[in-house]
């Protein structure tokens, strides 16, 4: 048992250190101008081996928010009621800064945005994983046509409300001076989407 705990450690370790250095590359460089041949050399790994891990070259990037993925359905599953958990949840996000929220102005942070809104790419293989996400959420709804409208709706908040706090904070305003506006964003679209699946509120 400990030795399968242990092997699974390893792999999420090469994981994150593939990703890493992946992603290090495509930000010195630009995503187009680095070959997955280069990031496997880096690594010091094949390349046959790099895409045992990450079929894609997308995927070395969106590795690094793919356990966001299920964040929202596990969020809404919390209670009291799901637009409330979810409220909640964005909020708390906000509080500690969290990258997925936009509202983090951490240099990393920034590149790693510009990066992946920046490359055509990275924005088609970010749908696919909005998508994923929005699937998750509707299957914690119910799972019904109801449930998967709501679900769309949701995620388009979270979406929207993240992407005008990267926005303001990759032209250079101070988390500090967002703050403020991004949760009053929140509430104001969390109270929309309470309003409008008084339901699930």
């Amino acid at each position: 048992m400990s030795e399968m705990g242990l092997r699974e450690r390893k792999k999420r370790r090469t994981y994150q250190v593939l990703s890493d250095i992946a992603i290090r590359l495509f930000v010195e460089k630009g995503f187009d101008a680095v070959s997955v041949a280069e990031v496997a050399a880096a690594a010091e790994v094949s390349k046959p081996t790099l895409f045992r891990y990450f079929p894609a070259k997308e995927d070395l990037v969106l590795h690094r928010i793919a356990d966001h993925e299920g964040e929202a359905a596990r969020a809404a599953r919390q209670g009291p009621a799901p637009v409330e958990a979810l409220r909640r949840h964005f909020l708390d996000g906000l509080r500690r800064c969290d990258p997925v929220t936009g509202l983090n102005d951490d240099p990393e942070v920034l590149a790693f945005h510009a990066l992946l809104y920046g490359t055509p790419a990275l924005v088609a293989r970010l749908h696919t994983h909005l998508e994923r996400s929005e699937a998750a959420l509707a299957e914690a709804l119910g799972g019904d046509l109801e449930a998967r409208l709501a679900a769309g709706q949701i995620v388009a908040v979270q979406r929207i409300l993240a992407q005008e706090n990267w926005r303001r904070i990759a032209a250079g305003e101070r988390v500090a001076d967002v703050r403020a506006d991004a949760v009053a964003a929140a509430e104001r679209a969390f109270g929309l989407l309470a309003a409008g699946l008084p339901h699930l509120a």
